[in-house]
């Protein structure tokens, strides 16, 4: 076990002298969106908490702020697990990002709209995409949505989706054929950072709403039949 945290002690320089629980959460977040613990994964307090050099306590307010992310679950007498996710909670995320992700397009107002990182995430994914690494197109896909959320320019919003998009790749780490979910988007991420530099912001939101519908719909028919391979009486 120890050998296979060695990379999770590599992120202790990032405590730095002030560790706090947040830091320890922010690591463990990061970590769980990565797949280094993949969904179902129990979390090892000793083995963790050695990893990082933090203490029980600390470990703990991690782990329960992670859960009141809905990123870990706590299961009595057994410990704390990467949560497993339902079709119902990829609905409900992908319900929270039509609401969140379409009125920020819609609320921006006239142009320019500093749309560089979106463009930096668009190259991304492309690269990504010329070097097989499917994954990572996911990656980068979730950074263009994590940029364009961002050009609203609210902390609130950008820590509300921060926590939806980490639980959607819960998501994501249970498909088996990640070029197929995501390979169709990098041409419609195109297509929305066009509209977006072109003003037409009416357009970028339709653009927007039917990415999401489909994704939703192809993520779903993709999950469910993961989940039901892994769990044929679900």
């Amino acid at each position: 076990m120890a050998e296979q945290l060695s990379p999770l002690a590599d992120d202790r320089a990032l405590l730095g002298r002030t560790s706090t629980a947040e830091r320890v959460s922010d690591i463990l977040r990061s970590r769980i969106a990565e797949g280094f613990f993949p969904p179902g994964t129990r979390l090892s307090e000793d083995s963790i908490g050695g990893a990082l050099g933090v203490s029980r306590n600390t470990l703990r307010e991690a782990f329960r702020l992670l859960t009141h992310e809905r990123l870990l679950v706590h299961e009595l007498n057994r410990g704390v697990f990467v949560r497993v996710l339902t079709v119902e909670d990829v609905e409900d995320i992908y319900r929270t990002r039509r609401l969140v992700e379409c009125a920020v397009v819609r609320g921006l107002g006239e142009p320019p709209h500093g749309l560089d990182a979106l463009a930096g995430a668009v190259e991304e994914g492309r690269r990504a995409a010329r070097e097989g690494d499917w994954k990572a197109v996911g990656t980068a896909n979730i950074h263009f949505h994590r940029e364009l959320v961002a050009l609203a320019g609210s902390e609130r919003t950008d820590e509300l989706m921060r926590s939806v998009f980490a639980e959607l790749r819960l998501a994501f780490h249970l498909v088996d054929e990640p070029q197929r979910l995501h390979e169709p988007y990098i041409a419609r991420n195109v297509a929305i950072l066009e509209a977006l530099q072109a003003g037409e912001l009416a357009k970028a939101e339709e653009l927007l709403a039917g990415y999401l519908d489909d994704s939703l719909e192809r993520v779903v028919e993709v999950y469910r039949q993961r989940v039901e391979e892994q769990d044929p009486d679900a």
